[in-house]
């Protein structure tokens, strides 16, 4: 049988953007955003005071803090007034202890950067002035009390965080130009892939791709990512690495870090082993579930992987829920398969889940009466359900809940045509498949079906 071909995927930079009243483009983030956010970072460096910068664990996160490091840093705020706050495993900057910690350093300026957005309280609880950078998806109203933001996420083709804040650093120092640039495309490609081509609107990359190759970049992306995702959340090592290759405009460095070189080794092992669990579909085929068990952050890479595989006219989603991340909670990532990425409508994950979580079936009451009902499971959710982005979004949510929310999806049911197929006898034709056909579904997620790539992005 002829293979199917790979559906074609629009060039990333090629997303058609917005345009403002004079014509010109609306990018990285709305302009009004970005003079806010430049205006305030200036006005942290004159000030000289306790500054505390909270970048996301993951390559995108922790460029995007170092790069704002090294600019508040050029402008003239020394080193002992920058701290830096690396979150808890599977904590959030509104969890009290978080807050607390933060509020311990006694900071007069706090920059989160790639945390994600939600509502919430202010960062912390005495006077400060804070500002968000981010690009995962928001509303209006998607943000601490207070806190100033700018948000790459209603202005395509959405930037990653760290260009953002490349993009809003750069004017403010020459030496960001010529010291960060790297650290843009190390964030960029773990967030956006490797193969991302560098065109307007994003910016000229080629001078730095002329010191530094593409390979190294890329290989600092998977060692950079790799102690998040380990069981061990390694990820002050991956923060020292990278703010040292800074100061010495050396990415290279990052390479021999045995840190670094270990925590990839395992989360390499930990993907190999969990890769090949068999997945689970809805009835309709729109969705299919991969569930493993692992301590460590592997569930967004096999997530990742299986999009780029499974090939199917139905399939809109593919989600990795790990049960072994966190006691009690099941961690999963959802991603949009290659084969759906050119849909219209687009497919949009946070939209869906969303729309499964709400439907409320009936409670069988003590009488066995069908007659009880209770809030709907996204009522009983809290604000770690459907985060992220509309093709990239996941959540972490209670165990019980998480088996609720299969059960709405129907997954692992049996779709009608194939019930109705099932209840009528088949006669065996002569071109039929011999019975001792051994090249079945149980075997090819028992071995080695994806191919082996190294654990970055």
């Amino acid at each position: 049988m002829a293979k199917k071909p790979r559906p074609e995927v629009p060039e990333y930079h090629l997303t058609p953007s917005l345009k403002d009243e004079d014509g010109g483009i609306i990018w990285p983030a709305p302009k009004a955003q970005m003079q806010r956010a430049r205006d305030l970072i200036l006005e942290c460096a004159a000030a000289g005071e306790k500054t505390l910068i909270v970048p996301d664990k993951d390559a995108d996160g922790l460029t995007s803090g170092v790069i704002l490091y090294h600019t508040l840093n050029a402008l003239g705020l020394p080193p002992s007034l920058l701290s830096v706050h690396l979150l808890k495993k599977g904590n959030n900057i509104h969890t009290e202890e978080e807050r607390y910690t933060m509020q311990a350093q006694d900071p007069s300026y706090i920059f989160v950067l790639d945390q994600g957005s939600r509502k919430a309280g202010p960062v912390i609880d005495r006077p400060h002035k804070a500002l968000i950078i981010d690009h995962h998806h928001a509303t209006p109203d998607s943000f601490p009390a207070g806190a100033e933001h700018v948000t790459a996420c209603d202005s395509p083709p959405v930037a990653t965080s760290s260009l953002l804040t490349y993009t809003l650093c750069e004017p403010l120092h020459k030496s960001v130009g010529e010291r960060c640039s790297w650290l843009c495309i190390v964030g960029t490609h773990g967030d956006l892939g490797n193969t991302l081509k560098w065109e307007p609107p994003f910016p000229d990359m080629k001078p730095t791709f002329k010191v530094y190759t593409k390979k190294l970049l890329n290989d600092v992306v998977s060692l950079a990512n790799a102690p998040r995702r380990t069981a061990t959340y390694g990820v002050s090592s991956a923060w020292s690495a990278l703010l040292s290759a800074a100061v010495a405009s050396d990415p290279a460095s990052v390479l021999k870090d045995k840190r670094l070189l270990a925590a990839r080794q395992e989360v390499n092992a930990e993907v190999e082993r969990c890769t090949h669990t068999a997945p689970k579909f809805s009835p309709d085929g729109k969705i299919a579930v991969f569930t493993i068990h692992s301590e460590a952050q592997v569930h967004p890479v096999i997530a990742t992987r299986w999009s780029g595989h499974l090939n199917s006219k139905a399939l809109e989603i593919v989600c990795v829920a790990n049960t072994g991340y966190l006691p009690g909670k099941v961690n999963f990532s959802c991603r949009v398969p290659r084969c759906a990425r050119n849909r219209e409508p687009p497919v949009n994950i946070i939209q869906s889940l969303r729309s499964y979580a709400s439907l409320k079936p009936e409670v069988v009451d003590g009488d066995g009466d069908q007659s009880v009902n209770r809030p709907s499971l996204l009522e009983r959710l809290g604000d770690d359900f459907a985060r992220g982005h509309v093709q990239a979004s996941g959540g972490i949510v209670n165990a019980d809940e998480f088996d609720e929310l299969l059960k709405l999806m129907r997954i692992g049911e049996k779709s009608e045509k194939k019930r109705d197929d099932e209840a009528v006898p088949k006669k065996r034709n002569k071109g039929a498949l011999d019975a001792g056909q051994t090249n079945t579904l149980t075997n090819y997620f028992g071995r080695s079906s994806v191919t082996k790539e190294g654990a970055a992005a």
